[in-house]
């Protein structure tokens, strides 16, 4: 069976596809932009057959640097895409397994975007909702 922290490591190393996107597959105290953080949402238990499956429910967070409210915009926006050199959803996709940890992956929205405060600074964001089975 996968574990929690496998299952992180193996979509921030998908996500590390992405150019210029630095990946956390921990939530860092201080991140550095423009970043993805892994984070666990909840996990739904015994899925399938007496253990057969557990269905893990996960949120990546994208955070972009606000120093121009347009540069932000577009590129979040461009991480938002379904598809594309910079699409999370194309990113996580690449490796539906996970190095084979997973039986199947699959990036179902895009939940929010907006602002979002860390200390003093205000960033951009958009959070993705990932379903894993395993």
């Amino acid at each position: 069976m996968a574990t929690v922290t496998q299952i992180r490591a193996g979509i921030a190393t998908n996500l590390a596809l992405i150019s210029g996107l630095r990946t956390s597959a921990l939530i860092p105290d201080a991140p550095q932009p423009p970043i993805a953080v892994v984070i666990p949402d909840s996990i739904a238990y015994d899925s399938a057959f007496h253990r057969g499956m557990d269905m893990f429910m996960y949120t990546v967070t994208v955070i972009v640097g606000r120093a121009s409210d347009r540069t932000a915009q577009t590129s979040l926006d461009n991480f938002c895409n379904p598809l594309g050199a910079s699409s999370i959803k194309t990113a996580i996709e690449t490796d539906r397994t996970l190095g084979g940890v997973a039986q199947t992956l699959r990036v179902t929205d895009m939940k929010m975007y907006g602002s979002m405060t860390i200390g003093d600074t205000v960033y951009l964001n958009a959070d993705f909702s990932v379903t894993v089975y395993a």
